[in-house]
């Protein structure tokens, strides 16, 4: 498999990086153990709504709305490997204690929930997919994006990867380093990057799409990205 896309821009968010000038900085730095700080907050969200928003919806709407501000978006792919496990966990603990599970936990723990309320938040109904693939999800993701941009009059289309912390129980399978994220994007059809896959085994130090982002970021003219069965080998040519 191979294709072929441009960005025309991004947004991405952690504890303490959020300018451009603070990404860049954290690019040309050594791969290390994750980020240090606190997350700002949010200047684009109503009260209103923050409040009923779990985190990492938090961090997955600003980003969106940060592009949004700045560009007409035909289409948006929402991507997330654990979506709100964190509330999804709530509601086990609450089950197991015999208690009340709480409402807003309950409505707010379906994986697109932070699609949907992009889409309140921005008031703008535009067709949105959510999508998760375990650790090969920020590719599988582009994947969708890219097909969404062979539709006739799809220009470009908002990517969001995003993930928040993942709760004690199930921290000895995931590495939260990196956590949390989002890694926002605006996508067209071009030539800028292609992609290529092999079979070729890779591991990964971080997430995908934070391993794109410094990439891009530093202007490599190649770099790979790994998944479960193999890896995804990027070329760049502006």
């Amino acid at each position: 498999m191979n294709y072929s896309l441009a960005v025309l821009d991004w947004h991405a968010i952690a504890p303490g990086v959020s300018t451009s000038e603070a990404w860049c900085q954290w690019a040309s730095q050594p791969a290390g153990s994750g980020f240090k700080g606190e997350i700002e907050k949010s200047q684009r969200i109503p009260m209103m709504l923050a409040r009923r928003m779990s985190p990492v919806s938090r961090l997955a709407v600003e980003a969106a709305l940060v592009l949004l501000e700045k560009h007409q978006v035909d289409r948006a792919v929402f991507i997330s490997r654990h979506g709100e496990l964190e509330r999804t966990y709530k509601i086990l603990q609450a089950l197991a204690q015999e208690e009340q599970v709480s409402p807003t936990d309950f409505s707010m723990s379906v994986h697109n929930t932070a699609a949907g309320w992009m889409t309140i938040a921005a008031k703008n109904a535009l067709p949105v997919t959510s999508l998760t693939a375990g650790k090969d999800s920020f590719q599988q993701g582009l994947i969708e994006a890219r097909a969404m941009l062979s539709v006739e009059g799809v220009e470009n289309v908002l990517l969001i990867d995003f993930d928040g912390i993942v709760p004690a129980p199930y921290d000895d399978a995931c590495s939260e380093d990196y956590s949390p994220y989002c890694v926002a994007l605006i996508l067209a059809l071009g030539n800028q990057l292609t992609c290529q896959r092999s079979t070729e085994k890779h591991i990964n130090l971080m997430p995908q799409s934070l391993i794109f982002l410094r990439n891009f970021l530093l202007e490599n003219a190649a770099f790979s990205i790994g998944s479960a069965t193999g890896q995804w080998q990027w070329q760049r040519t502006d």
